[in-house]
């Protein structure tokens, strides 16, 4: 992983700020996490059957991100300002932006969390409890019970030695049904100073199926436009 291991008190001793103290430390420290103001990831996304695209994600404090998924000559889009969430999809041969689903703007504006639900949580409203250990596919794990201020539920697995997230299980309602999703985090190596995940494998908990996207570059503080994130007119 690449990670400098730490000295960890017994633990049966620590408690969820405890964790995510470690966990903040392990990475790079707060100070190098706030430095980064902007990041650009670009890698392939693998789905089922061999389907494969280019994505590159763009994001800038506080809250601002842009998707693009590029195949078969077309790039979608999916992007949120901070207050609006839009997309485009060409494939469906529609060349003008529309709003998001529901759906969709509530998982793009989790997505927009610039340094994730863990850091700063209790300023976000979220709230964060630990509730155990378990095995992860033979690490283990402190479970971390966090769960939004909208609502939604995710239990974020930390490597025990590293204090890093390498498994984050998210259950939300979708259309009057729970739903659980199961992503896998790997492959960390250092940005800007700082550790992130080059490396993402999600798909329902309990089924086979994986989307799994990968990470070829990941750069720090690269100059982002904000109209990048605000909805074009359409044509």
């Amino acid at each position: 992983m690449g990670l400098a291991l730490c000295t960890a008190p017994p633990l049966s001793a620590q408690t969820a700020d405890d964790i995510i103290a470690r966990y903040i430390k392990t990475v790079g420290g707060m100070d190098r996490i706030q430095a980064v103001q902007t990041l650009r990831r670009t890698g392939r996304f693998t789905g089922g059957g061999g389907f494969e695209a280019v994505v590159v994600q763009e994001s800038k404090r506080p809250n601002r991100v842009r998707q693009e998924f590029a195949l078969q000559g077309m790039t979608g889009i999916t992007a949120y300002d901070g207050r609006t969430g839009w997309k485009i999809e060409p494939w469906q041969g529609k060349k003008d932006p529309e709003a998001l689903s529901e759906e969709e703007l509530r998982d793009i504006t989790e997505e927009s969390d610039f340094d994730g639900p863990l850091i700063n949580y209790q300023q976000k409203g979220n709230k964060v409890e630990l509730v155990g250990t378990e095995q992860v596919e033979g690490t283990d794990a402190f479970k971390l019970r966090v769960t939004l201020a909208n609502g939604d539920v995710r239990t974020y697995y930390m490597d025990t030695d590293y204090y890093v997230p390498i498994r984050i299980v998210t259950k939300r309602m979708i259309r009057g049904a729970e739903q659980e999703t199961e992503t896998s985090l790997g492959d960390y190596k250092q940005v800007a100073g700082v550790y992130l995940p080059y490396s993402f494998e999600t798909g329902q908990r309990g089924s086979q199926d994986r989307a799994k996207i990968t990470y070829q570059k990941i750069e720090a503080n690269v100059s982002i436009d904000d109209r990048r994130f605000v909805q074009p007119p359409s044509h």
